[in-house]
């Protein structure tokens, strides 16, 4: 059993789908959601699952080692981005080669960076004339949505396609596939 760390900046819904997912699952256990936002949903979400969540600041995360401080208290196999905005910095990524992974809701490499997250994507998606979106699993490096691309879904975007309703394809495909690609990278460790 691998133990799993998310990082989240947001409502964390998608967290909450994947402590959800992993109380059942024999290969891994969320363990504590990480934020940089005191305010964030997912502190709500993670605490009345009764999963540990704890805020750090941008100073603490860019300035010292008190996240992977942190992770190694916590016996930290894996490490799961989900709806996190800030760019990972190394002293993260060297422990953690190829155990950190992020979730985008485009079609990588397309709508990827710095800035590209939540309705902006949708919106440039749409404003592009694309036929189709979707969701990227990817493997995160030093670049904002940069690394190996590990999963892709794609969904249609309808004529009357709005940013919200792209939202709520994108986040069906996330619900439904994120969780098992986790599970099946973790598989493999």
């Amino acid at each position: 059993m691998k133990n799993i760390a998310i990082f989240a900046s947001g409502s964390g819904t998608n967290a909450e789908n994947l402590i959800r997912f992993f109380r059942t699952s024999p290969f891994g256990d969320v363990r504590v959601v990480l934020t940089n936002r005191s305010d964030a949903g997912v502190i709500a979400r993670a605490q009345s699952l009764e999963v540990e969540s704890l805020v750090f600041t941008r100073e603490q995360f860019y300035s010292s080692k008190k996240v992977l401080d942190l992770l190694v208290e916590r016996d930290i196999d894996y490490i799961v981005l989900s709806g996190f905005l800030l760019l990972v910095p190394s002293y993260l990524l060297l422990p953690f080669e190829n155990k950190i992974v992020n979730i985008h809701p485009a079609l990588l490499p397309k709508y990827g960076g710095k800035g590209m997250y939540g309705s902006r994507v949708h919106k440039a998606v749409i404003e592009a004339g694309e036929s189709e979106s979707g969701i990227t699993i990817h493997y995160v490096n030093p670049e904002y949505d940069e690394g190996d691309i590990i999963f892709q879904a794609q969904c249609k975007i309808d004529s009357d396609e709005s940013p919200d309703s792209l939202a709520a394809k994108i986040h069906e495909l996330e619900y439904e596939f994120f969780p098992n690609v986790v599970e099946n990278l973790l598989k493999e460790l």
